[in-house]
């Protein structure tokens, strides 16, 4: 792998999420393995690349990563600038562990959080306008949506090769709440957990085990059919749920 890639977010205002996720869904269906790009839909961040007027406002962020040949990847890249109006872009050459951290200012220690997931075969109609309606409603300045781009190498890996088996999944979909005041928790969990809800018809009833508050969505989702195995290694190396800290699976 370079040590340098090109990458960066190409944001977009609110106005013109329908369009810009839509293009979105077709783009991902047939990019080369050298790229990825996810969806973040969220209040835009004091990017200095944006313009102030941009700071704060609800926007959908195409954050991407290209792999190989620079020259190449300006080329694979080249169609984000035509999804929707560009409020601003920050693609550029960057070492991978500055990518890796680009977004580490987000996510400061002390905030209260709160995270919901699904896996998702498709982005469908129905599903970009949820999105787009709970990221109008946002109930603090740090919560944000996001949409993984799965597919290619990721599925290409047997179902009972690893603990996660959910290898038909194009897209993972994180709900992260993000507040400060122990006040706001009641909304910003409510909001969260409304969302989840609003989008589990378009869902496959998977989900990334790290995305998941403990406790609260049955541990079967994560594992799936690889669970009963997980079960005998865990009761062969810790018949007492010592590691018990997680989403927990019982021995």
């Amino acid at each position: 792998m370079n040590t340098e890639i090109l990458s960066g977010p190409v944001i977009y205002p609110l106005s013109a999420g329908r369009q810009v996720l839509q293009h979105y869904r077709e783009f991902a269906r047939d990019m080369p393995e050298d790229l990825n790009v996810w969806a973040v839909l969220r209040k835009a961040p004091p990017f200095p690349f944006l313009p102030e007027s941009a700071h704060g406002q609800e926007v959908v962020i195409l954050a991407a990563a290209w792999f190989g040949d620079m020259g190449a990847g300006k080329k694979a890249l080249k169609p984000l600038d035509s999804f929707g109006p560009v409020l601003g872009t920050g693609v550029a050459p960057h070492p991978f562990v500055g990518w890796q951290a680009a977004f580490d200012p987000l996510l400061t220690p002390g905030s209260r959080n709160y995270w919901k997931s699904h896996n998702f075969i498709e982005i469908e109609d129905g599903l970009i306008d949820a999105a787009l309606d709970y990221t109008a409603r946002l109930p603090s300045d740090q919560t944000e949506i996001f949409f993984g781009r799965l597919g290619a190498a990721v599925n290409r890996i047997p179902v009972d090769a690893t603990a996660y088996p959910h290898r038909d999944a194009e897209y993972v979909m994180n709900v992260h709440a993000r507040w400060e005041e122990p006040s706001e928790d009641a909304k910003c969990v409510a909001w969260a957990r409304e969302y989840f809800e609003a989008t589990a018809p378009y869902a496959t009833g998977g989900v990334y085990v790290n995305f998941v508050p403990d406790g609260e969505d049955p541990i079967e989702s994560a594992y799936g059919p690889n669970q009963d195995r997980l079960v005998e290694l865990k009761r062969k190396y810790d018949p007492n749920n010592l590691f018990r800290l997680n989403q927990n699976l019982r021995p």
